[in-house]
């Protein structure tokens, strides 16, 4: 598994980096957001929808109650889904969640630790740790070589 670390020093850094992997996501793909209440994974998922090309005149929050908000308008279309509020896999389950899986669309998943089961092998996995106010320590990792084009680009892009 790739695994790279990096740390983001604001909320617009944060957006920026999100900005970046948007740009480099291809139909299909899958980004898995873990991390604490406040460690920025709706900052980084507005960002990816930015990259992806949507229109910053929608606005990208989280789908806390509605389990699952879809962004068309860009170069590919948006799916974000949230399980804060879901017991576990079987919940995802019931609704067929294969449609959105497995798709030509992208999925942003944050509280993706209660699914983990259900996600396939090429799903890039995103850790966000809340280091302080501002700072952010971000973890990606995957078994494909994607994951480490991304670590790449984004240490090229002045990511450390």
């Amino acid at each position: 598994m790739t695994v790279g670390t990096m740390m983001t020093r604001s909320p617009e850094e944060t957006m920026r980096m999100g900005e970046m992997i948007g740009e480099m996501l291809e139909p299909g793909d899958i980004v898995a957001l873990t991390g604490e209440l406040g460690a920025g994974k709706t900052c980084l998922t507005q960002g990816i929808a930015r990259g992806l090309g949507i229109s910053p005149d929608l606005q990208v929050t989280s789908p806390t109650f509605t389990l699952i908000n879809e962004y068309p308008g860009g170069r590919i279309k948006l799916f974000h889904l949230d399980t804060y509020r879901l017991s576990g896999p079987a919940d995802l389950e019931e609704m067929g969640y294969e449609d959105y899986f497995f798709s030509d669309h992208v999925m942003v998943i944050e509280w993706a630790e209660k699914i983990k089961s259900l996600l396939p092998d090429t799903t890039i996995y995103i850790t966000m740790t809340y280091r302080n106010e501002l700072c952010r320590d971000i973890e990606i990792a995957g078994h494909q070589e994607k994951c480490k084009r991304f670590i790449n680009a984004l240490h090229e892009g002045g990511f450390e």
